[in-house]
């Protein structure tokens, strides 16, 4: 997937736009018990801003469309993105930015709790038809399910590819219109059964499983191409899907084997980096390419 006449690929990230309290913790307790908090911080989150942050480093150009609350935490995500070099079109609401809550063991293993705010207070209209025309493709992360199929269609009716990784909540909302729009859906092995128990698996031309530091599967019509992934020592893996995703797609039109080990790279990197948010740049990703795959 390249933009036209060698531009950058022009992305359109659509869904949750939060602002993280991440806390790191000597192991994640079983009910009734007690952790140790080693270290705190915050951050700006969102798998689809997590996305479009991942795709700025990588030298795509991504738009953001999402919502936030005027507040304190919605001029963070807004000065964050910036910084980053995210374009964005982002709703602004008198709700409060979404805080999403994330406990993260010595492992990289986490735990999630949050409030949605304001993060699907947008609509399909608050994307222009200039920018959508503008585009390359879109990218649907969670959000609400007649959203993601208004703004599917009218991708469709442009000429757009579409992704899809519609999140933990897979199981809980009807995303059948959507997915029967998308080109490229993205999952993880719980919620590849899910789409496999729905009979939603083979509806789409390109499905993604994330395996996590077992790599990733891609099944291309009749054909499966696997990816061991690459050895890291795991920091927080918050986000680590979110950052595959940027990379397989800015490396899709080259071949599946290159977008999968892209893909994985990226998320390596942010596997190792606190926080959901990892701008990666093609520096640090070849340097995992040049010392290839883990073993398994």
């Amino acid at each position: 997937m390249k933009g036209e006449e060698g531009a950058p690929l022009r992305v359109i990230c659509a869904g949750h736009v939060n602002w993280d309290v991440t806390l790191r913790v000597d192991r994640l307790p079983e009910p009734d018990g007690e952790a140790c908090i080693a270290d705190q911080y915050q951050s700006g989150g969102g798998s689809a801003s997590n996305v479009a942050v991942a795709l700025a480093g990588l030298d795509a150009s991504p738009l953001l469309l999402g919502s936030v609350g005027r507040d304190e935490n919605g001029w963070l995500v807004r000065r964050e993105l910036e910084d980053a070099g995210v374009e964005t079109a982002l709703v602004e609401t008198d709700g409060e930015t979404a805080v999403k809550y994330l406990v993260v063991d010595d492992s990289g293993e986490l735990l999630m709790f949050g409030n949605d705010g304001a993060n699907e207070a947008y609509a399909a209209a608050d994307l222009s038809k200039r920018q959508l025309t503008a585009a390359d493709h879109l990218h649907l992360t969670s959000q609400r399910p007649e959203t993601a199929a208004e703004l599917a269609h009218t991708a469709e009716e442009a000429g757009l590819s579409v992704s899809f990784d519609p999140g933990r909540r897979l199981a809980d909302r009807d995303f059948a219109e959507t997915i029967c729009r998308t080109d490229l859906l993205f999952c993880n092995e719980r919620e590849a059964t899910v789409l496999r128990e729905d009979g939603f698996a083979d509806a789409v031309s390109t499905l993604v499983i994330k395996q996590g530091s077992g790599g990733a599967t891609v099944f291309d019509g009749g054909r499966e191409v696997y990816h061991p992934g690459f050895a890291v020592d795991p920091v927080d893996t918050t986000g680590a899907g979110d950052a595959f995703a940027a990379g397989f797609l800015v490396a899709r039109g080259d071949d599946l084997e290159r977008a999968l080990a892209v893909g994985n790279a990226c998320g390596a990197l942010a596997a190792r980096t606190p926080g959901a948010r990892v701008q990666v740049e093609w520096r640090d990703v070849q340097a995992l390419l040049d010392i290839g795959p883990s073993e398994r």
